[in-house]
């Protein structure tokens, strides 16, 4: 069975490719390399001794996405990751994002609304959350107006999914909104490897601990939290991945008892910002440099899931430990700062 993922050389698409062919599928990737390398694709041959197709393209050439369904008839599901995902940035180029984040999702269902049956599975995010009243966060908190292009793309993003779902029978949709992907693949063959300065803590803290950045800013230690430090849930890749697989399963399955459904996807644990830190001492041996400096701006006080759903009706749970995923982390910036990955 093929499966299509976009943007399958980045972080969360690449462990994903490696759990799809884990099980068996055969799977094409897509990705303009724009935040991504292409020697990535030879980590996951590394990982799985099987080489998916590879096809080098910008979503955003409506002929080239049409081209490419010609010459892949036989895709039957799709798992899109593709985006543009620094928030910043998105403050500071907001039509890039609806061109890249928003264009695209349109040229892909148009393509699968034509096929007689298909599977979408949409990388979301909490972020359509906002600062949610009440923790944890279950699917039914409201989605507040978003606080960034990029969060705007997302709620866009699902309502586009959702209004196609309900006039296309034949197209099976699951969005799975997730909390703070965290890691790399036990092999250390692939992992985290963010281009420029790192937007998310984790590779923030390993670049802090191995020596390339200076000093790590906490940002506010006065927030009403257990340390007066921001809580996120945490969630390890490789859990990540394998919840787009059981997702996608369950629509080539039949399961699914809405052909739009929502999936929360996080440990349902938060952990403050001095806990990671504490996290990263503890499996590293080390010390980090770090200072406690003024809150920043748009930043909410706490976010984890309510996992109970894809728990119990999507049949997933997350089984590492944050100290378990954090040592992936570590022995990932090990490895990629020796020289083995560039």
């Amino acid at each position: 069975m093929k499966i299509l993922v976009t943007g399958g050389l980045g972080f969360i698409g690449s462990h994903t490719v490696v759990e799809l062919q884990n099980e068996g599928f055969e799977v094409v990737i897509v990705d303009d390399c724009s935040n991504a390398d292409e020697k990535v694709l030879q980590g996951i041959i590394s990982i799985t001794g099987k080489v998916p197709i590879f096809e080098k393209l910008d979503l955003r050439e409506k002929e080239r996405v049409q081209d490419f369904f010609s010459l892949h008839p036989d895709i039957e599901g799709v798992i899109h990751f593709a985006a543009s995902k620094a928030v910043g940035e998105s403050v500071e180029k907001p039509l890039l994002y609806y061109e890249n984040n928003l264009g695209t999702l349109v040229y892909l269902l148009q393509e699968l609304s034509k096929k007689g049956k298909s599977s979408f599975i949409f990388s979301s995010s909490c972020t359509v959350y906002g600062q949610a009243d009440k923790m944890p966060i279950t699917e039914n908190a409201p989605v507040k107006p978003a606080e960034s292009p990029y969060g705007n793309t997302k709620q866009i993003g699902e309502e586009i999914i959702r209004d196609t779902c309900k006039v296309t029978p034949n197209l099976q949709a699951i969005s799975l909104r997730y909390f703070n992907p965290m890691g790399a693949h036990p092999s250390t063959e692939i992992g985290e490897l963010p281009i420029g300065v790192p937007q998310n803590l984790v590779p923030f803290i390993t670049q802090t601990g191995i020596g390339l950045r200076e000093q790590l800013s906490v940002f506010g230690d006065d927030y009403p939290t257990e340390d007066g430090t921001c809580v996120r849930d945490y969630i390890y890749v490789v859990d990540l991945a394998k919840a787009h697989v059981v997702a996608l399963q369950r629509l080539l399955e039949g399961k699914n008892r809405d052909n739009y459904e929502v999936f929360n996807v996080g440990t349902g644990k938060g952990s403050t910002v001095l806990q990671v830190i504490q996290s990263f001492e503890q499996v590293s041996g080390k010390k980090l440099n770090y200072q406690i400096v003024g809150r920043r701006a748009g930043d909410i006080t706490s976010a984890y899931a309510d996992t109970t759903k894809a728990n119990e009706i999507l049949g997933w749970k997350a089984k590492y430990t944050l100290d378990e995923a954090m040592k992936s982390a570590w022995d990932w910036e090990q490895k990629v700062r020796s020289g083995v990955v560039e």
